[in-house]
């Protein structure tokens, strides 16, 4: 809570654009007190993806929230903002997207359907420091924006997180919240029920020097990720690449490819084994929320509740990626998949399934 802190808030926010930034522990804290300062709870629903980090939803289970998941497109991987206006009911309040794997949702859209139904509006900009839409940055979209900091994402603190709002009343309840709760001018008193949040100084302090050369660190992970556009374009019947919008800037956080759907269930995961057994490291990304065990458990959500959804979550595996990752590299990862999806099991299309 020193100077350190007030100067990387400040470099924050003028990144955005924003009038305040509030500096915290991780990216999820920072979504729970943009949740908890708009004073959403019990009772209320906010419309969200279900393909993402599962810190987007259980955000909104901290505060007991209902979290009310739409289905995505399946070539952005986003929410679609005309079905999640289908979607609103009279209990919803608030519209929280995902700018996912650093491409922004279609902000403008959502600025019209929250406007429109006088709800809120979030931005989960946990993969997405330093991507633009629309010629507007990400973080300035909306009533609040979250960071995240982990040390995968394009600018690390170790860990760490940060909210960007045009609210004078939210950045002053963050700020309180982040400190259990005490006033701003009062050490020891605390008006209300509060969280240990707070980014020590030494974080603050790396933050500092590291959007200094944000620039440079984004630069990084786009040249990485064209020499993968590259080297894997030749596979293209074979694999869906990351997606481009003419009107919007990416921030590469991780660089994602799909299986075409001409591959049986089940191949992405055999892939992902024969990967790593060459020493090439991959992830899943994203499981479905709505699938994992706790979510399934406690509401009842059950496989085809999302389609789309859950074809992507079956289909997708991020490759090795930062910002430093050697042009050799990515061709090894490339000659690898080649050799690796000739033999993948396929859907025998001569197959007729008619009675």
């Amino acid at each position: 809570m020193g100077p350190y802190l007030e100067r990387f808030e400040k470099a924050i926010a003028q990144q955005c654009g924003t009038r305040y930034a509030i500096a915290v522990s991780s990216g999820t804290a920072a979504l729970h007190l943009v949740i908890r300062g708009l004073g959403l709870g019990a009772g209320d629903e906010v419309i969200t993806t279900p393909f993402s980090f599962v810190a987007s939803s259980n955000v909104l289970l901290y505060e007991n929230v209902h979290v009310r998941f739409i289905d995505i497109d399946p070539s952005t991987y986003h929410l679609n903002p005309a079905r999640a206006e289908q979607a609103i009911t009279p209990a919803t309040r608030a519209l929280l997207g995902v700018d996912i794997f650093g491409l922004p949702a279609d902000w403008p859209a959502f600025t019209q359907v929250a406007n429109t139904h006088d709800l809120f509006l979030i931005d989960d900009a946990c993969h997405a420091l330093g991507a633009e839409i629309a010629g507007q940055p990400i973080g300035n979209w909306g009533d609040a924006a979250a960071f995240g900091f982990y040390p995968n994402k394009q600018m690390t603190l170790g860990e760490g997180g940060c909210i960007t709002t045009n609210s004078k009343d939210l950045a002053m309840l963050a700020r309180s919240l982040r400190n259990q709760g005490r006033t701003m001018d009062r050490r020891m008193e605390h008006t209300q029920l509060g969280y240990n949040y707070r980014l020590n100084e030494l974080s603050a302090a790396l933050g500092c020097a590291q959007i200094e050369r944000l620039g440079t660190l984004l630069r990084q992970r786009r040249k990485v990720a064209a020499c993968y556009n590259e080297a894997l374009d030749d596979l293209r019947e074979d694999i869906l690449l990351p997606v481009s919008l003419s009107h919007a800037t990416r921030s590469w956080f991780v660089y994602v490819i799909q299986l075409r759907d001409h591959y049986t269930l089940g191949a992405r995961d055999l892939l992902m084994q024969r990967l790593r057994k060459q020493g090439i490291e991959c992830a899943p990304y994203f499981p479905s929320i709505h699938l994992q065990p706790y979510y399934r458990q406690r509401f009842g959500f059950k496989p085809g509740d999302f389609p789309v959804c859950e074809a992507v979550s079956a289909r997708t595996l991020a490759v090795p990626f930062y910002g430093t990752l050697p042009h050799e590299d990515v061709i090894h990862v490339a000659k690898t998949l080649k050799k690796e999806l000739i033999s993948l099991p396929k859907i025998d299309s001569t197959v007729s399934f008619n009675m």
